[in-house]
């Protein structure tokens, strides 16, 4: 009785986590759209509202990972229940890698709206975005429904991600070199692109997660990317 007792205090304390879990996904989910809509309607507020939201999930990240603790002390978890909330606990520190990007992509808005379009560049980042978004999605459902083979198919589509982002990069390139009037914008352009496609493999990092916790090992093979851009900027850092 009292193991049973155990076993029904975890699968309550482990419901709870994961209700968190899912509403942290909402919150970064919406911020990487909103993010990209404000950049492409040049809405500087809701640009800041994006900003102002990666407190609250900076706030269910710290809850999750003290209610991941509390479990491993408490309930003393083994095997595949330890696994279960130790992926939790990584899965929860790339949601909020994530929401860091979009809170930097929301952060560049109100720089751009001063300057001149770029044509056609508002779309294609809400294109990659969308693209993030929808990884994202789909990992969050593969988690909840133990579900390898759709986190397989996120984990591989960081590579369209990728192609995705080698394409702006050229784009930026051809307009810099076309016009120099504009180098600034398509710098903070490509550091936004950036951004995304940084998102996008911490959305990867979660497909594998999902994958070690319903087959209890890691992928075995090399992690397909086609960043081929000529030169990298610092993974999401403001500068």
């Amino acid at each position: 009785m009292n193991e049973t007792h155990i076993s029904s205090a975890y699968d309550r304390d482990l419901e709870a986590i994961q209700a968190k879990i899912m509403r942290m996904g909402g919150l970064v989910e919406a911020a990487i759209l909103d993010a990209a809509k404000s950049l492409e309607t040049r809405d500087t507020e809701l640009a800041e509202r994006v900003r102002r939201g990666d407190k609250a999930i900076d706030a269910l990240e710290e809850q999750i990972q003290e209610d991941v603790a509390r479990v491993i002390a408490l309930r003393s978890p083994t095997a595949g229940d330890l696994r279960t909330v130790l992926t939790v606990m990584k899965i929860s520190s790339n949601l909020e890698r994530v929401g860091d990007y979009s809170k930097n992509l929301a952060k560049r808005t109100s720089v751009l709206v001063q300057m001149g379009q770029v044509a056609g560049s508002a779309g294609a980042i809400r294109r990659l975005a969308k693209a993030v978004q929808a990884m994202l999605k789909d990992v969050l459902d593969a988690y909840i429904q133990r579900d390898a083979e759709l986190a397989e198919n996120v984990r591989q589509r960081d590579q369209e991600v990728d192609q995705m982002y080698n394409a702006l990069f050229r784009e930026f390139l051809t307009h810099m070199m076309e016009d120099p009037r504009n180098i600034t914008a398509c710098m903070h352009l490509h550091f936004i692109a950036k951004n995304i496609e940084r998102a996008g493999d911490h959305v990867t990092n979660i497909a594998e997660q999902v994958i070690y916790l319903v087959t209890g090992e890691m992928p075995d093979d090399s992690r397909p990317k086609d960043d081929r851009t000529a030169y990298e900027t610092h993974g999401g850092e403001s500068i």
